[in-house]
């Protein structure tokens, strides 16, 4: 089901997490403290928007990195109905794709639910001092999938390329001291998958 991030309360704190990585590392938020800018990237194995931008994404945390940027990914979908979203295949894609930023298997769904997460991609992208400075989409480009359109929301632009125009000119006015760019738009994507009864109230 396709679904809009939630537009939050910006300022609020990075909530804290400790989850394993693909090479089975305990990775928590403390260790990223020296970071001036930290992008939490809510993603999966399997969804069309993730795929999409994925090769953005990963060029994006390359070119940003020598500048400050730390990208964490995570992925909290529950596998039962979509097997290419468990932590074996987690694995694989970061290895496949030489991911140059550790990608985090939310296995309880706990940190999906701390950060207000709701589909895949969402972003959060977080200042020197943790507090939420954006939480938008990586750029208007979409995938051409066979969906519905969302009721009261334009097409979805499946004819653009993948820039990443919204993340950067956030990440530029973060890493200069900038106010964050204003509208912030939502990102879209699939829904995240719920554990039976885990499901909250937004989803």
């Amino acid at each position: 089901m396709l679904r809009l991030s939630r537009q939050l309360d910006y300022g609020q704190p990075a909530p804290p997490f400790a989850l394993p990585d693909t090479d089975g590392r305990i990775r928590t938020l403390e260790e990223f403290a020296p970071a001036p800018a930290l992008l939490v990237a809510f993603i999966c194995n399997h969804c069309p928007f993730v795929l999409h931008l994925l090769d953005g994404l990963i060029g994006l945390a390359r070119e940003y990195e020598p500048k400050g940027l730390q990208v964490v990914a995570i992925s909290s979908n529950w596998p039962d109905e979509y097997p290419d979203d468990d932590y074996a295949h987690m694995q694989a894609l970061a290895a496949d794709r030489d991911f140059p930023f550790p990608y985090l298997h939310d296995e309880s769904q706990d940190v999906a639910l701390a950060y207000n997460a709701i589909c895949t991609p969402d972003f959060f992208l977080y200042d020197g001092e943790r507090r939420l400075y954006y939480a938008g989409q990586f750029d208007e480009s979409r995938p051409s999938i066979n969906r519905p359109p969302m009721p009261g929301m334009p097409p979805l632009r499946t004819d653009l390329p993948v820039t990443g125009d919204d993340m950067r000119a956030a990440l530029d006015a973060l890493l200069a001291g900038l106010p964050a760019p204003q509208p912030q738009r939502p990102s879209a994507g699939c829904s995240i998958k719920w554990r039976p009864g885990k499901d909250p109230s937004w989803a």
